[in-house]
């Protein structure tokens, strides 16, 4: 069973960059697709980004393309978000997410394929 930890959230000003990681442990990280997720007050939680095991498939929610990469280290078990030109709109708790899956190409954009969540990072976006 995995566990996941997120760190690099924080307060920016629009137009600005972060870095989220996600380190993951208790498992065999490789065999795992991953997800970012994020939720605003009030809002449900959505998709962002998700990348595939060997991490060549990406997929990203319209909103962010262009401005957000996910990647992977599998030698450090860990997955990265590099959120660029930041909105005022991408304020919220950003969560990752991960399933394990055998095939190396498939990605998942519905939070409810996941079985494991981390606790969350927040990101907020000052204008």
């Amino acid at each position: 069973q995995v566990q996941l930890v997120e760190s690099g959230g924080g307060l920016v000003q629009a137009g600005g960059s972060l870095r989220l990681s996600c380190a993951a442990s208790g498992g065999t990280f490789s065999s795992y697709v991953m997800g970012w997720f994020r939720q605003a007050p009030g809002k449900e939680r959505e998709f962002v980004a998700t990348i595939s095991l060997s991490g060549r498939t990406t997929n990203y929610a319209d909103s962010v393309k262009g401005r957000f990469t996910i990647s992977r280290d599998n030698t450090k078990d860990t997955v990265y978000l590099q959120m660029n030109i930041l909105r005022p709109e991408d304020t919220a708790v950003y969560y990752c997410a991960a399933e394990q899956r055998r095939s190396t190409i498939v990605t998942l954009s519905n939070p409810y394929n996941y079985d494991y969540w981390g606790q969350g990072t927040q990101v907020t976006v000052s204008s």
